[in-house]
């Protein structure tokens, strides 16, 4: 079969080779009316022709790839939404995502093998995604390339960053209970000192405030963020304060909690309303009733940081050197059947 070549595109758009060439490689400060770009484009995708991307990377001295470190791909439900629009956005500017998987690790090298695996396949960028929301040492080998932070920040402000608004969900999650008439509400909270456990309590106790509940240590416990914790603080608080209603850290404690209130008799949401957080949708939707809880901007933390990269790559002197302050994106309030107005006496 015949190869087809840029001359081919040419002749059937009518254009010179030098017109397709700008049009296909997006060469800047070029004048070509639209009506020539569309034309040239429909001649190449009907010839099947493409540009040479070898050829663009000896002359841009640019390979088009962008690098997701991303931690326990294969265990964690959020890594998927981030890779999707990491992935999306970077089709959208013709770029090609290099994953690669890390096992979690809080010690500044503890990455440093897989981002040198990204630099040795000469990837423009780095996108460095944590498994949750903490405060990160970066490795040293990530200073050479462009790289963004994706649910993580460095301490310095060193590196653009994108992270959930763990306030403004935990405000959203209580709200909600607040407003459906409850004044006993519990929180049962993560006992790791990261950004989520201390957001989400500042969220909780802002709530509380703004409609005069009175906060009760008595109300609020601590434990690790699994079922079988959320059980079993789910348990204590239920016996001791009798709450009407839970706010649990996340999805995984407020399924403990689901079992908790069926042990004791307690039917969701008629006696006990409860909110999560996360939307593990394999558990929330599943749960039964359906857990109302907050979804984590995971695909837009991905998108963004792509367009972000993307924008450090094309900006040229022009991009600021920080230090940056990270974009908090907003976690929405994801409505399903586990919250009622408590019973009255």
């Amino acid at each position: 079969m015949k190869t087809v070549g840029i001359r081919d595109v040419a002749k059937l758009a009518g254009v010179s080779v030098t017109t397709v060439s700008h049009v296909l490689n997006e060469t800047p400060h070029t004048r070509v009316a639209e009506e020539t770009k569309n034309r040239v484009r429909e001649a190449a995708r009907s010839l099947g022709y493409g540009p040479n991307r070898v050829a663009q990377a000896l002359r841009t001295r640019r390979s088009g790839l962008i690098g997701l470190l991303s931690e326990e791909i294969a265990t964690t439900p959020h890594a998927g939404r981030i890779i999707l629009g990491a992935q999306e956005a970077a089709r959208a500017h013709g770029l090609t995502l290099v994953i690669v998987n890390a096992e979690r690790g809080n010690h500044a090298e503890a990455h440093r093998a897989e981002v040198q695996a990204l630099i040795d396949r000469q990837v423009d960028a780095v996108l460095y995604a944590t498994m949750y929301h903490r405060e990160i040492s970066l490795p040293s080998n990530l200073s050479g390339l462009p790289a963004v932070l994706i649910d993580a920040t460095d301490g310095t402000g060193r590196l653009p960053s994108v992270v959930p608004d763990e306030v403004g969900g935990a405000v959203a999650a209580v709200r909600h209970l607040a407003e459906a008439g409850h004044r006993r509400i519990a929180f049962l909270n993560n006992d790791d000192d990261v950004p989520a456990t201390r957001g989400r309590l500042t969220g909780y106790r802002q709530v509380l405030a703004e409609h005069g509940i009175p906060y009760e240590e008595e109300l609020v416990g601590e434990s690790a963020s699994e079922p079988a914790d959320g059980y079993e603080l789910a348990k204590g608080v239920l016996g001791r304060a009798r709450p009407t209603a839970l706010f649990c850290y996340n999805d995984r404690m407020a399924m403990g909690a689901y079992r908790a209130a069926r042990e004791l008799g307690l039917s969701i949401p008629e006696d006990l309303s409860i909110v999560g957080f996360d939307n593990q949708e394999i558990i929330a939707a599943n749960l039964a009733p359906g857990l109302t809880t907050v979804a984590l901007p995971h695909y837009e933390m991905g998108a963004w940081a792509l367009e972000t990269a993307a924008e450090m790559l094309t900006g040229g002197n022009d991009q600021p050197v920080g230090p940056f302050e990270p974009l908090l994106l907003p976690c929405p309030l994801v409505v399903r059947e586990s919250v009622a107005p408590p019973r009255r006496p």
